[in-house]
Order: structure tokens, then C-alpha cells, then sequence
């Protein structure tokens, strides 16, 4: 049956069709806010996936291009593959609700969610997200939800709630909250150095406008929603756990996994199944989960160590970071390079600078951003954890962890009036265990210092763990955690930052959310460890931006002319550009307001593609004295090219103080020669003299 529901939410109204369209899959919620339009569904397998140990979820964000009134470009002229921006909005999706749902279910679960319709007052992104919450609880699904998400902006220090895309444009902060009832399980931000306090603020004001949402969703389960299904449970047999205990007692389990060097503590473990192996080997169906019941019998040993005895597998303090190391210039002839070194995390940052006219494209649903001028790439490959595995290109972790380390950069970034480059960050991590990303952003920022560009501020990233006991006050915080950390415990809570506020969030968690101590606690004990990896690791490899660019990097001289002589410039087809570039070796640029950017290597190169441009706009001064090229000789006198479309006369009489018999007896067809101006007439035409040339 077909129902609609209705709430105000941040001065617009959201609608929920159900029961309208897509009546085969499990949970389905056409949404419209404002005249954005989302389909969400959600569907699920009838059995169990075989052969695996985790929930199998996938959650899609397909932007259809007609949407917004354009069709896909390329030959193919259908939507390809999906966009950065709807990668990292799936994962947006993913991360809150993921842990909702059972830990032993191991249906397959798809979220799909389709753009059809966008209001530029009203995100499809937010839209989606709340569409899957919406049709996740509606459905027959096994979800413990309902949950909620709200975005928050901030202009001129005012917080606003689910901006539009203008605001967006001018915000300091994009902040996005999802809640359930009683806690936040879901934070991502970008922010332009926005103070500890007033981000704290921002996240609970969006939880509290998140209660309004979830008490409209619990009125449409009430009236809409399906009795949750049964399902085949994948729990490890409590009798397993026990049997396995006698073998390995949890003495010698912790003595396994107390080490600091990852390879020990899996080689470790590998020892351990293969004696439970040989000790079960005639018990099938025990075999079938041994892998997931070392797993968490190592969890829990892991976790009991943390929590009751504050005692950390390799051996470190609760607050202490591991040792650190960095350095610039360790790749020759590239434009800026850094490497950082956090314990067993290691990674190489390369920054490439080009023209603005290389800025990345983007063919997407955002109208008002059709360019990015500096992309944060981060490489995974399978030898940065001592696997072995081809590439295949960026997956959507990949994607994820550039687009964070890139949020926590682009703050401090300088104009394109300041310096007009577009820059090309890319972190190749050569060794991995916990938080790349972060360290990605620290070695980004050194790269770009060694790069010359003049970031506004040094900037440093860490993330804080968490396990959880039994209450909500039974917690222990973690500082820079490692990936035994991350897999065992309860929270990665990633924050970057300047000394002055943070620049981006990101926090995953595996329980059913967080308490506010727990939150501003992670907050500020990233603070004080970011604050202490600039002081004691960056600073002393790079305290600064250089002040030039590098020899090998290209240089830009830019000018303004009239937006009107842009035609001149460039001449008939190209023409007058194409041989200002071939003569002088440099790449021009020039946009729609007049500004023109020189890119080159050669200085030399520079100046005179430069000096060019300026003849070519500048209207020649009756007085001044110039450099040009006799181009034509006539019984008169000689033609002088000035600039590509400006030339003069020199008459017969103005070439020498003496008289003058034939022309060629002074200048010929090449000849360089500086002549003085001595009139410009109505029609343009210009007299030169030659003899009066200082």
C-alpha cells in the first residue's frame, strides 16, 4: 500500500513515498527533499554467503547525469564507472550503518541508492543517506537501527544545517553527523582550521537535529515497517572456544600477540591454527570457523589486556606514539618529496606542479565545481603488508584515504593568485600497519614544503583506538593506533589539524556509537599527539615552505590584459599563440577574466614569451623606442614587426642621418633592429624611425 510521509527538516520539506515504486526489494523509499529525488533500496540474499567470515554489505550511490540536465560525456554517452565523489558517498553510507546490523549475518546486503533529480538547495548526498537508513528499517532485514544523518555548515560562525550548494561553497566547515537514538556512530568533516570547541559543538548540535529525524522514521517503521527475518546464524560454537582453550590457554594466546613486530606476532598465530588444525582435524565442521574463532579469541585477549590491564600488544603507554622519522628530498628530480615513518607505517609522498589548465575535470552533479586544483592520490600495494596480490587499480579504501589526507591539506593550501599551480600529491605507501592515512597527510605536507608552495600552515594527523567494556563509562583511549589495534578494537577516530584547529575527521567505529566523554576525548587527545608530531618529528625535517620551486619545476609568470584582446593573443585559429609557444618554448594559458599564465622551465623562455604578449595588448606610445623584425622592404621603405599584429614604416628618409639610396644598403628582410615611435595616426598606422632609435 502506498504511503507518503512528510517532515520539515532545515527549512525544507522531506517526503518519503513507500510502497510507491520498487516493490520486490526488501525495504524501498523514493525520497524527495525539496526536488531532489533518491530511490533507496535495500535487499538481501535468502541464505547465507558460504565460504566467509565477514557481513558481505555493499552499498551503491549511482549518480544519473540527467539529473541535473546533462548528458555523459565521452563516445559512450552513458554513466561508466562510478565517480570519486560517489565512491567516497557510499562509503559515507557504509560506515554508520555497517555496525547495526548483526555481527554473525552473512546474508549478502545491497543498499543501492539512484540520483534521478537535484536540487541545488537540497544534497542528494544527505538524501541518500537517509533513504538507506529509511529502507534498511522498513525492511525485513535484521538492522538495529533506526539511525540519522545531518550535515552541517558554518559561515561566519554560524552553524547551518544541511546547507545548500552555495553555502557550501563559502562554509568553513562540511561536517557530516549520523546518529542513532542515543549516540553519535558516524563523523566526517572537512574544516578550515576550525577550533576543537566549536567543532564539539557542531557534532552534538547535528545529533540532537538528528533525534527529530529518527522519531519520523520510527512513525514510518510503526506504520510501513516488516517483521525482521530470520536468518542461519555463523556464531562460533561456544564449545569450540572452550576446546580451543585447553590447547592454547589464554596465557599463552597473550604471549603470541604481545610483540611490536607485526610478522612475529602472524607467524605467531600461524603456528597456533596449525595445532588446532592437526588437534581438530577430524571435526569438519569445527575446521569451517576455526579461522574466525582464532580471530576473536585473539580479540578478546587483545581487548582484556587494553582495557583491564592498559597493557598495549607492543608494549607502549596508552598515550605514547611510536618512534618517528622523516625526511624531504629523497627522490631526485621530482618536484618536492618526503618520506614519514610512524613505527611500522611508512610512506613516500611525491608532489608533481603543472599549469592550472592541468586542474582535474570533473563531470559530476555538482554544477558549482567543475575543477580541482590539487588531487591527493594514495597507493596501497599488496608488498606494504608483506602480501603478494597484482594491482589493480584504486579500490574504494584507496580512494578513501586520498580524498581524506587531500581534505586535511586543501585549508592551507595558498590562492591561485598567490600561486597559480595545480599540484599533484601522491602517497605511495611502502609499509603499513595502522593509520596510512595519516600518515599520508604528514608526509604530504613536508612534500609540499620541499615543494615551495607556501602552505599557510604546518599540518599533522594521528588516530585514536578505543575499547569499550560492559558500561558506557568502562572505555580506554588509544593514541596512534596500530592495525592489531584498529581490527581488535572498537574505533579509529582520524583527526588533522594545524596548531590553531582541525582541518578534517574521519571516524569509523564497530559498536553502536559513542558517548560524548569519548568523543571529546579523542578530539583532544589527537590534538595534543598531532601537536607533538610537528613539533618533534616535521619541524626538525622541514620547518617551512621553501620560498622558490624547485630548478626542475616549471615556472609561471602570470599577466592581466584586457578580456578583450584575448582574441589578439591567440590570433586566427590558434595562429599567433601557437607560434609565440614554438618560438619561445613555454605552455600559456589564459583564462576568461584576462589572466594569462606562462608556464616554462627556461626563464629566458619566459621573459620573452612575456615581452610578446605585453607588445601585443600594450598600444604602442608615440616616443618609445622598440625591438622588431623587419619583415617587408619596399622602394620606400621598410615594414618593422612590432608584435605579431602590430607593424610600422620605416620611410627611406628615417633610416640613416645620411641620404639613403636603397633601402637594402641599411636593413634587410630578418634584420632586428629598435626603431623610435614618431606618430600613430587615426587608422592606426605607426611611423617609425630607425636613425632616432637610442
Amino acid at each position: 500500500m502506498y504511503k507518503k510521509f512528510e517532515m520539515e527538516l532545515a527549512g525544507r520539506t522531506l517526503r518519503v513515498d513507500v510502497g510507491r515504486v520498487a516493490k520486490q526489494a526488501n525495504g524501498a523509499a523514493l525520497m524527495h527533499y525539496g526536488d531532489t529525488v533518491v530511490l533507496s533500496t535495500a535487499t538481501a540474499s535468502e541464505k547465507p554467503r558460504d565460504g566467509i567470515d565477514f557481513f558481505p554489505l555493499s552499498v551503491e550511490y549511482e549518480e544519473k547525469m540527467y539529473s541535473v540536465g546533462k548528458i555523459p560525456g565521452g563516445f559512450n554517452k552513458r554513466e561508466g564507472k562510478a565517480s570519486e565523489n560517489a565512491i567516497l558517498t557510499s562509503r559515507v553510507i557504509d560506515r554508520p550503518m555497517r555496525p547495526l546490523f548483526p555481527k554473525d549475518y552473512r546474508n549478502d546486503v545491497t543498499l543501492n541508492n539512484m540520483v534521478m533529480s537535484v536540487d541545488p538547495e537540497c544534497s542528494p548526498e544527505l538524501t541518500a543517506m537517509l533513504g538507506s537508513a529509511i529502507a534498511t528499517a522498513i525492511s525485513d532485514i535484521p538492522f538495529d537501527g533506526p539511525c540519522a544523518t545531518t550535515q552541517v555548515g558554518m559561515i561566519n560562525g554560524e552553524l547551518i544545517f544541511n546547507p545548500n550548494s552555495t553555502q557550501n561553497l563559502e562554509s568553513d566547515l562540511k561536517l557530516t553527523v549520523a546518529s542513532t537514538r542515543d549516540k553519535v556512530i558516524m563523523i566526517e568533516a572537512g574544516a578550515n582550521e576550525v577550533p576543537e570547541a566549536k567543532m564539539i559543538e557542531a557534532i552534538y548540535a547535528a545529533h540532537e537535529l538528528n533525534q527529530k529525524v529518527i522519531a519520523f522514521i520510527d512513525k514510518i517503521v510503526a506504520e510501513c515497517g516488516k517483521p525482521k527475518h530470520s536468518y542461519t546464524s555463523c556464531a562460533v560454537p561456544e564449545e569450540l572456544f572452550e576446546a580451543i582453550k585447553e590447547l592454547v590457554p589464554p596465557a599463552a594466546m597473550e604471549e603470541a600477540v604481545f610483540t611490536d613486530e607485526k610478522q612475529v606476532r602472524e607467524e605467531n598465530i600461524r603456528q597456533i591454527k596449525e595445532k588446532l588444525e592437526e588437534a581438530f582435524a577430524d571435526k569438519e565442521d569445527w575446521l569451517a570457523v576455526l579461522d574466525e574463532a582464532v580471530y576473536q579469541y585473539q580479540k578478546k585477549t587483545v581487548r582484556k589486556m587494553i582495557l583491564k590491564d592498559h597493557k598495549r600488544p607492543d608494549g607502549r603507554q596508552i598515550t605514547q606514539i611510536r618512534p618517528l622519522a622523516a625526511e624531504v628530498d629523497i627522490i631526485p628530480r621530482v618536484h618536492g618529496s618526503a618520506m614519514f615513518t610512524r613505527g611500522q607505517t611508512q610512506i613516500c609522498n611525491v608532489v608533481t606542479l603543472a599549469p592550472l589548465s592541468e586542474a582535474q575535470k570533473l563531470d559530476g552533479l555538482d554544477t558549482n565545481v567543475t575543477t580541482k586544483r590539487y588531487m591527493h592520490h594514495y597507493n596501497f600495494p599488496s608488498y606494504s603488508v608483506g602480501e603478494t596480490k597484482p594491482s589493480r587499480g584504486p579500490g574504494r579504501r584507496e580512494i578513501g584515504h586520498g580524498a581524506l589526507a587531500e581534505r586535511a591539506l586543501v585549508p592551507v593550501l595558498p590562492s591561485e593568485d598567490e600561486f597559480p599551480y595545480a599540484i599533484r600529491s601522491v602517497s605511495e605507501t611502502f609499509e603499513s600497519n595502522g593509520s596510512t592515512s595519516m600518515a599520508s597527510t604528514c608526509a604530504s605536507c613536508m612534500s609540499l614544503m620541499a615543494a615551495g608552495v607556501p602552505i599557510k600552515k604546518m599540518v599533522a594527523g594521528i588516530s585514536c583506538g578505543l575499547v569499550t567494556g560492559e558500561t558506557d563509562d568502562d572505555y580506554v583511549l588509544l593514541t596512534d593506533i596500530q592495525g592489531l589495534e584498529d581490527f581488535f578494537g572498537d574505533m579509529d577516530f582520524k583527526v588533522t589539524g594545524t596548531t590553531e584547529g582541525i582541518t578534517a575527521i574521519q571516524m569509523d567505529i564497530k559498536i553502536h556509537g559513542l558517548t560524548r566523554p569519548i568523543v571529546e576525548g579523542a578530539i583532544a587527545r589527537c590534538r595534543e599527539a598531532r601537536l607533538f608530531i610537528m613539533d618533534t618529528c616535521m619541524k626538525p625535517a622541514i620547518a617551512a615552505p621553501r620560498d622558490h620551486v624547485g630548478e626542475l619545476a616549471p615556472k609561471i609568470i602570470q599577466t592581466k590584459v584586457d578580456p578583450e584582446k584575448i582574441g589578439e593573443i591567440i590570433g586566427q585559429r590558434g595562429k599567433t599563440i601557437n607560434a609565440i609557444i614554438e618560438e619561445t618554448g613555454v605552455k600559456i594559458d589564459i583564462d576568461d577574466d584576462g589572466n594569462v599564465f606562462i608556464c616554462g622551465v627556461e626563464q629566458a623562455g619566459m621573459d620573452k614569451a612575456l615581452k610578446i604578449i605585453r607588445s601585443i595588448v600594450d598600444p604602442i606610445e608615440v616616443g618609445k623606442t622598440y625591438e622588431g623584425k623587419v619583415v617587408r622592404i619596399m622602394n620606400f621603405g621598410a615594414f618593422v614587426e612590432l608584435s605579431p599584429n602590430k607593424d610600422g614604416l620605416i620611410h627611406i628618409s628615417k633610416l640613416a642621418d645620411h641620404r639613403v639610396e636603397k633601402v637594402e644598403d641599411v636593413v634587410n628582410i630578418g634584420d632586428v633592429v629598435k626603431v623610435k615611435v614618431l606618430e600613430v595616426d587615426r587608422m592606426g598606422k605607426i611611423s617609425l624611425s630607425l636613425k632616432d632609435a637610442e
